[in-house]
């Protein structure tokens, strides 16, 4: 069992940056594909951003591509979202993710989540 425990949501200015963390519970944090994903008011649940389980692949989504960036530290069992030049259109509650071993754009393939971390940017 794994359990998550996601932070680091706020109000920022559009431009500003934010850093979200998650830090997970379990003695296999290495072996877990981790995810963000987040859920805006009426949009369905997307993927932000995966990282394989030791560091050395990732994959984002396009609107965040290039502002955005995906890390963890496996010997803290966190991992992070560094949110750079925040866009209006970034407002939504960010959930952290994990699975054993699957990279996968897909909510579906994740099986342990956080309670989530509300992120409002302002205009």
């Amino acid at each position: 069992q794994v359990q998550l425990a996601d932070s680091g949501g706020g109000l920022v200015q559009a431009g500003g940056s934010l850093r979200l963390s998650c830090a997970a519970s379990g003695r296999t944090f290495n072996s877990y594909t981790m995810a963000w994903f987040r859920q805006a008011p009426g949009n369905e649940r997307e993927l932000v951003a995966a990282i394989t389980g030791n560091g050395a692949n990732t994959l984002y989504a396009d609107s965040v591509k290039g502002r955005f960036i995906i890390s963890r530290d496996n010997t803290k069992k966190t991992v992070f979202l560094q949110m750079t030049s925040l866009k209006f259109e970034d407002t939504a509650v960010y959930y952290c993710a994990a699975n054993f071993g699957t990279f996968s754009r897909t909510q579906y393939d994740y099986d342990y989540w956080g309670k989530g971390a509300p992120v409002t940017v302002s205009s």
